[in-house]
């Protein structure tokens, strides 16, 4: 079996969309996936694949720039009003792992180099550092 142009886009579409619950990309992915759908629809009228990628390319990048529009911008500040997350993974020592934190997966670094932290932990934000959380666990602080 072979895919079609319009099953390969449909597919490209569903996996791009679905990253974005694993994978926090601020709706890039998920734009990306949605432009992808909306070529499986193309495919059928407009059959050169070059046509299709240029289409996908537009609409990808026109999604994008107007998701950043109608969206509010992400707070700059580096604060955090919730103190509280809960591991994903394991963080091992002096490497990263993923949180979640206000609803969303961070990636997260012990602020402790030397201590690896369970995956399903309850641990606390200290800060932020660009879009790592730096964390220490609940058990460090509360013996």
């Amino acid at each position: 079996m072979s895919l079609t142009p319009s099953m390969l886009w449909l597919l490209a579409g569903s996996v791009l969309c679905l990253v974005e619950l694993f994978v926090p990309t601020a709706f890039v992915a998920f734009t990306m996936g949605i432009s992808a759908l909306l070529v499986a629809l193309v495919a059928s009228i407009a059959p050169q694949f070059s046509v299709q990628v240029v289409v996908w390319l537009l609409l990808s990048t026109g999604l994008v720039v107007l998701s950043r529009r109608l969206l509010p911008p992400a707070r700059a500040s580096k604060t955090l009003d919730a103190k509280e997350g809960r591991t994903l993974t394991e963080i091992p020592a002096g490497e990263t792992g993923r949180v979640i934190y206000e609803g969303n997966s961070w990636q997260a670094r012990c602020d402790d180099d030397t201590q690896a932290i369970a995956p399903n932990q309850k641990v606390y934000i200290v800060r932020r550092e660009g879009t790592t959380l730096i964390v220490l666990p609940h058990n460090l602080l509360h013996h």
